[in-house]
């Protein structure tokens, strides 16, 4: 019998991104966690501000948080309006944190966000990773292995 596909997250609205994390990082495991934000954060990401280019996660007394992502403060927002390089809690069950602590802990792993969206319900959702940090000569293969595949393409539509 053929093994299952791994289930992918359903996103509907990609507002930040992390594309750099997949070059310097071999990544090993995808989670989906819901993130802690407050009203002016969810207005300000809607209208497809944010950015988590140097972000990280880490996993502390229980609980992991979204470190050094940015959500710039919402225009229209008063008084009331959020910081907008705070930490931010993600929302993730027990056995998957235990898991992730794990991993850091004893592999030397690092949690990297990947990506933040809407899902199809309106929830803002964070694509996190545990991923472990490439060498320089693993970083020159993906450049070439990228180049390759780049001038097959080429060679193919010229012969087409």
């Amino acid at each position: 019998m053929a093994r299952p596909k791994p289930a992918t997250f359903e996103k509907t609205k990609i507002v930040a991104e992390n594309r750099r994390a997949k070059f310097d990082y071999s990544i090993e495991t995808v989670y989906e966690a819901g993130i802690a934000l407050t009203g002016t954060e969810v207005k300000s990401l809607r209208t497809g501000q944010g950015s988590i280019a140097e972000s990280y996660a880490e996993v502390d007394d229980g609980q992991v948080w979204l470190i050094n992502s940015n959500v710039p403060e919402f225009s229209h927002g008063n008084r009331f309006n959020h910081e907008p390089k705070r930490p931010r809690k993600l929302l993730l069950h027990e056995r998957e944190i235990n898991k992730m602590h794990g991993a850091v802990a004893r592999e030397g792993m690092t949690l990297v966000p990947l990506s933040i969206y809407f899902n199809s319900s309106g929830k803002a959702k964070v694509e996190l990773a545990l991923a472990k940090g490439k060498k320089a000569h693993d970083k020159r293969e993906t450049i070439k292995e990228r180049d390759w595949k780049r001038e097959q393409g080429r060679l193919m539509r010229d012969r087409g």
